[in-house]
């Protein structure tokens, strides 16, 4: 699968993520001198453990038939020590159903072992970057 990012040059740094059929706007905080059009890309990485948690909790709670009715995943950034080569993320999970105390223990077991979380943690991302043919 290929991203591509292009640039929006009508605002400063505004870019648009095309991800298989859909858009994502992407750009810089006001701060970081953008205009706040889009998550920038750490809130975007941010969002990718919060919605691979709740989309593991929904596939595992339908799988094994237990009645969640809703799955809210909130996430705190701590990007204090960054620099440092740490980043934390805290990660909450908000369920509403008729679910036992085992249940709701089983599907945090499972939102802890989803996809993006083992990938953040367990699995070493090798990133090559090069530079395309002038045109």
């Amino acid at each position: 699968m290929t991203i591509t990012v292009k640039r929006d040059q009508s605002l400063t740094m505004r870019h648009i993520a095309h991800v298989r059929n859909h858009i994502i706007s992407v750009d810089g905080t006001l701060e970081e001198g953008g205009d706040d059009a889009g998550p920038n890309p750490h809130d975007l990485y941010d969002a990718a453990i919060s919605a691979c948690k709740a989309l593991t909790v929904v596939w595992y709670a339908k799988r094994k038939g237990y009645p969640v009715e809703d799955v809210q995943v909130t996430t705190e950034r701590d990007a204090s020590e960054e620099r440092k080569g740490v980043y934390r993320l805290a990660t909450t999970l908000h369920l509403t159903g008729n679910l036992t105390d085992a249940q709701r223990a089983e599907l945090l077991s499972a939102a802890q072992k989803c996809p993006v979380h083992k990938l953040m943690t367990a699995v070493t991302t090798e990133i090559t970057t090069a530079l395309a043919e002038a045109p």
